[in-house]
């Protein structure tokens, strides 16, 4: 099997194929030093670290509270060119407003700064409670207010509120599209209105492999966005190898525009799309340090070439004498200046 750069992380065949990311979710993990990273590493040179071993890595930070841009700033210069972060929405947004009245609240998020990742922006997650059902009509308003690309982005960042007047960032550097997924954690969302919901916005449908929540693989747009959180034991759970074969089946068909035949749907599959889809895949099994090496089996399992041995050499540049440094999610606010 061809295998590629660990950068574009893409399997390709003499049909179009989409590009997989395969990362993990967040960076800062105390059990992982001495581990996944090497002994004596610094903190602050985790991200720089982290960011070589894979192609993408969502940021927790943002689901907890509003980031500055100089943050984000500081993200995008320790990572290397080609490198996607896939960005948590707020759960201001998400669990506490419930998605009733957020029109300031969406103007916020946009505005703290997430647009100056510039091109290493990737999609935007969007996470809902265990306890929020289904509503048809609260949803549609939702997916209607998403800003379809980041010139539309940074036009509705302008809207925000007086806490953020001298911090906010609301310019776009150039027009992209921008990809928004949702993770639903309630068996109400299993209807077909919410799955066509989905395809009419061009809104991605999180495939979230846990034993707690409903495992639905319908494709509602143009990217696949999975979140393997333990398929036995919610962020514990590690993967077998024969578990990883399956999703690496899985992947497979779906960067080539095919839908897999074991695919959990509500729907009927969509028509093949000739240019392939992109597939985005984060562990979130990092408790007992499994989501690095279950990303690393995944990415030999689809051909993908690993990096080489010198990623320690490239060093994070630092704005203002100071590196931004993800917390554990367990111990939040998520973020701090380093020393």
């Amino acid at each position: 099997m061809r295998r590629l750069s660990f950068l574009s992380m893409a399997k390709t065949s003499m049909a179009k194929a989409g590009t997989i990311r395969i990362g993990i979710s967040g960076w800062t993990y105390a059990p992982w030093r001495g581990v996944f990273y090497p002994k004596g590493l610094v903190q602050k040179r985790e991200l720089a670290y982290a960011s070589r071993q894979f192609p993408s890595i969502e940021i927790n930070g943002t689901f907890y509270g509003l980031q500055k841009p100089d943050a984000f700033a500081s993200w995008r210069d320790e990572t290397p060119d080609g490198f996607v972060f896939s960005v948590k929405g707020s759960r201001y947004i998400t669990h506490l407003k419930r998605l009733r009245d957020i029109e300031k609240p969406l103007a916020n998020f946009l505005a703290s700064g997430l647009l100056r990742l510039g091109p290493k922006l990737g999609p935007i997650l969007w996470q809902f409670p265990p306890r929020q059902k289904f509503d048809a009509e609260l949803f549609e308003n939702f997916l209607s207010m998403l800003p379809k690309d980041t010139d539309d982005a940074a036009d509705m960042a302008k809207g925000h509120d007086e806490r953020l007047d001298g911090r906010a960032w609301t310019k776009s550097e150039a027009a992209q599209p921008m990809r928004h997924a949702l993770e639903i954690r309630h068996d109400s969302f299993c209807a077909p209105e919410f799955i066509e919901l989905l395809r009419k916005h061009k809104v991605g449908l999180v495939v979230a492999d846990t034993v707690e929540w409903p495992l639905l693989m319908d494709v509602t747009a143009d990217f696949v966005y999975c979140r393997l959180h333990g398929s036995e034991q919610l962020y514990v759970s590690g993967y077998s190898d024969e578990a990883l074969h399956r999703w690496a089946g899985r992947i497979d068909a779906w960067t080539h525009g095919i839908e897999p035949e074991d695919a959990n749907r509500i729907k009927p599959p969509l028509k093949r799309s000739a240019r392939g889809r992109d597939v985005y895949v984060y562990f979130d099994n990092d408790v007992k340090v499994r989501a690095p090496a279950d990303a690393r089996s995944l990415a030999e399992q689809l051909g993908v070439a690993l990096p080489p041995d010198d990623s320690l050499a490239v060093k994070p540049k630092r704005r203002g004498g100071k590196t931004m440094v993800e917390e554990p999610r367990r111990h939040w606010p998520a973020l701090r200046t380093s020393p």
